[in-house]
């Protein structure tokens, strides 16, 4: 009996180890094959659209791979040229608009200080004539400190800022690199595509590889369906943005709603980065009327995407509105802001390792003794 038990701990242990060399194993080999990943999932996107062209116009394969890539990079190239146009239009317009803003608010600040500061730092200067030495030492110590620490933090603020730039400048040839190699593994891959998948199913057990397949169809629906659903989350806020300054009579109002639906992408604090000064800005410049519509407007989008985002994640990777809001505060609070989106993604990855039956196996690994361990126990008794 006691024997027993150590075998099963012994498997236990070694399940665990197994499962933490993996995942280090996982993260090494990512490194080492990022353009080979990157092409393997560009090559799985693309190969509806390869099949189709093959099919349709008797191609050879590798002219529907070179095809169906030249047709992706000159959609994304002509949207991205429009976007560009639209928003040179609009930067066009801030360039005439701002230094008149820039202006005005300068006057304001110059008024502001006339008549606000300038009698609070005198009446403060007459109560620290009326102090003695000691209270104005303390004082002044204590303003020295603050000074110090305000030029420090700006000092390492703009070196962060400055550093961060500099990497991202000495990145972007590994980065041209890797998009090159990426692009070229998608084609390879597509190209052999079914004749690689027809390896593999050669290579992998067909048990092992009907477990790989559920995974992979129930995987590859909860990111697709996550992608839409970020989509459409993105979509409707941006049409609220432009309905919204559309009303509030805001010129280059879709230059704007397209800069914020990009912005929108970036999870949590996406559209504030917009909203935010722009508020602060109208309310010091006295534009009262255009700072509170901008706060009703940006205060219906946080409520919409509160409302509406464990709606959509649910119903677009399919699990419920509870599971998805309770995965997204978890992940938050473990992991920060991407947790919101690792959280959902990761209880789907485990709630298909246990409809596949893949925890199943493993715990009657654990706990079936094999033929040898028997055989010893047998003996041993």
């Amino acid at each position: 009996m006691n024997r027993d038990f150590l075998f099963k701990v012994i498997r236990f242990l070694f399940v665990i180890l197994v499962a933490i060399l993996s995942v280090f194993l996982l993260i090494y080999l990512s490194k080492l094959t990022a353009p080979f990943i990157i092409g393997a999932l560009l090559a799985l996107i693309i190969n509806p659209l390869v099949d189709f062209l093959q099919i349709k116009t008797k191609m050879s394969r590798g002219l529907s791979v070179f095809s169906s890539i030249v047709i992706i990079l000159g959609v994304i190239s002509t949207m991205i040229t429009l976007l560009v146009n639209e928003i040179i239009s609009g930067f066009t317009y801030l360039s005439n608009v701002v230094p008149e803003k820039f202006n005005q608010f300068t006057i304001f600040i110059e008024n502001f200080y006339s008549t606000k500061i300038i009698p609070i730092y005198n009446n403060l200067l007459i109560m620290f004539e009326d102090l003695d030495q000691d209270q104005r030492s303390t004082i002044l110590d204590s303003l020295q400190i603050l000074g110090s620490n305000i030029t420090n933090a700006f000092s390492s603020l703009t070196q962060s800022t400055a550093n961060i730039l500099y990497t991202m400048i000495l990145k972007l040839p590994n980065m041209a690199t890797l998009l090159i190699i990426s692009l070229l593994a998608t084609f390879f891959i597509s190209k052999d595509w079914y004749r690689l998948v027809k390896k593999i199913h050669y290579l992998v057990p067909e048990k092992v590889h009907n477990k790989i397949d559920q995974v992979h169809l129930s995987l590859q629906k909860a990111l697709l369906g996550f992608l839409k659903a970020e989509f459409k989350l993105t979509f409707i806020t941006a049409c609220i943005v432009l309905v919204g300054l559309l009303i509030l009579r805001v010129e280059h109002a879709l230059t704007i709603a397209l800069i914020i639906w990009i912005v929108d992408f970036i999870p949590y604090i996406g559209a504030i980065l917009i909203f935010l000064p722009w508020i602060i800005y109208n309310f010091t410049t006295g534009d009262f009327t255009l700072g509170i519509g901008l706060s009703i407007l940006y205060g219906l989008i946080v409520a919409q995407r509160q409302f509406i985002k464990p709606k959509i994640l649910s119903s677009s990777i399919g699990i419920s509105p509870l599971a998805t809001l309770f995965t997204m505060f978890v992940g938050f609070k473990l992991i920060g802001v991407i947790g919101i989106v690792i959280g959902p993604l990761t209880y789907i990855f485990i709630r298909t390792l246990h409809e596949t039956g893949i925890f199943k196996a493993i715990w009657q690994f654990i706990i079936t003794p094999s033929k040898k361990d028997s055989i010893i126990t047998k003996n041993k008794n």
